[in-house]
């Protein structure tokens, strides 16, 4: 009995060892993996015999028509008709080449599920000449060159995967004995290689498509650019609407309750003029109180976002904060045209931060701020006779370097820049330039 266990177990052991074995040869047959690799490259066969015929011909017969116009003598319209094929010639085959680029990423993404992306298109103008002057119309050349290798490993694929049909055709019409034994043992052969050739071809052709079809590293670069200025500029917009709320709400809630307030103490002040020393002392500290909250209030709101500037306008803005002012502010404003309000609104507050440095460090008498749009530019110079010596990191004077560096960091938001040009001595003059509409 225990021979004939162990008999049994050595047959069970062989027998899961030789499923497993059949499982991992024969497996991949039907794996979805397997088809799907195939579907990909017969696919990729079927664009790519479309491509090559379609590219291929028109160039072909671009090539021709300049031979022709280069060694033939014929008549006027015989040179008139080769001389419209030279020109039109270039301008079908981008469209061919495009067309054919478009079909393959239409392929690729629904039959094998990558999606390549076409990339940016500032390159393709001006039309048509532009794109044979981008690289990216030759690597897309070089794709559709290269397919044509891609389209015959598919029919190899295709070829293993009828193997055992040919071969059973083959034994059909009276194979010799010994050819028939080598057809079969190469069928099968071709049969359980096909999954690993399909595989194998369908991943060279994502690979080369993703490489050729796809963004260069420099497109790519330019691509993210694009997203992070545009991601930037969302953002301070949506910051600048976000100042435009708060400061909407304030004035309209708080400022108004403290305005009210102040009122009634006021009157409070005013009418009970029999009460004790005290209660009329505290109604006063609490007037005065009321009063600087109130200011405080209306300072906050204003260093938020100028209600002024929405109503009237950058220059109107810039009005008030040359009357307010501790020292005498000349302006200067020369817009034709506003600009955008993000940039307005930055343009505000470079003025209004550099008016409080100047007043603050820069021993000045006198500033002169100078506003102009210059075609696309807007162009901020606010120029002080101060004593100079003003740098951003702080080390040059006692002016604040951190407020120099939000005035750079406000102008750097709206894709701007700021310079500063402050000798010992003075004058001190702080120059930024904004795109208008940024």
């Amino acid at each position: 009995m225990r021979g004939l266990s162990l008999y049994f177990c050595v047959m069970t052991s062989a027998e899961l060892t030789a499923s497993r074995l059949m499982t991992a040869v024969a497996g991949p047959l039907w794996s979805r993996a397997a088809w799907r690799a195939t579907k990909s490259v017969l696919a990729a066969l079927f664009v790519a015999t479309i491509g090559t015929a379609l590219v291929g011909v028109i160039g072909v017969a671009w090539g021709a028509a300049i031979f022709s116009l280069a060694t033939g003598a014929g008549n006027i319209g015989h040179i008139a008709v080769y001389v419209a094929a030279v020109i039109v010639g270039p301008v079908v085959e981008l469209w061919a080449v495009q067309g054919v680029t478009a079909l393959q990423r239409s392929r690729l993404r629904t039959v094998a599920g990558t999606d390549i992306s076409a990339g940016s298109r500032t390159e393709r103008k001006p039309w048509p000449i532009g794109p044979w002057l981008s690289a990216t119309t030759w690597r897309q050349i070089a794709f559709h060159l290269l397919s044509i290798g891609i389209g015959a490993a598919a029919v190899v694929v295709a070829i293993c995967w009828l193997a055992p049909a040919l071969a059973i055709a083959y034994l059909i019409v009276g194979a010799p004995s010994a050819a028939a034994t080598v057809s079969c043992i190469g069928a099968v052969a071709l049969l359980f290689a096909a999954p690993w050739l399909a595989q194998f071809v369908a991943r060279a052709d994502e690979r080369l498509a993703r490489s050729l079809l796809g963004p260069s590293h420099t497109e790519e670069l330019a691509l993210r650019l694009e997203s992070l200025a545009k991601s930037r500029a969302e953002i301070v917009a949506a910051t600048d609407a976000e100042r435009r709320r708060i400061e909407r709400d304030l004035h309209d809630g708080a400022q108004q309750r403290l305005v009210s307030l102040a009122m009634n103490l006021g009157m409070a002040m005013a009418r009970f003029t029999d009460v004790p020393e005290p209660v009329q002392q505290a109604i006063a500290e609490a007037h005065e109180d009321a009063l600087l909250a109130l200011s405080e209030v209306r300072e906050f709101i204003r260093g938020l976002h100028p209600a002024v500037l929405n109503d009237r306008g950058l220059k109107a803005a810039l009005s008030g904060l040359a009357a307010r002012a501790p020292l005498p502010v000349r302006l200067n404003v020369d817009m034709p045209q506003p600009a955008a309000p993000s940039v307005e609104a930055v343009a505000y507050f470079i003025v209004s931060e550099a008016l409080t440095n100047v007043a603050k460090h820069a021993q000045a008498t006198q500033a002169e701020v100078a506003v102009t749009r210059d075609g696309d530019l807007l162009r901020i110079a606010v120029t002080d006779n101060g004593a100079g010596g003003a740098v951003p990191d702080g080390t040059g004077s006692s002016e604040s370097g951190t407020g120099l560096r939000g005035l750079m960091q406000r102008a750097a938001s709206v894709d701007g820049t700021l310079t500063i040009d402050s000798p010992p001595g003075g004058p001190t003059v702080i120059t930024a330039e904004l795109p208008c509409e940024s």
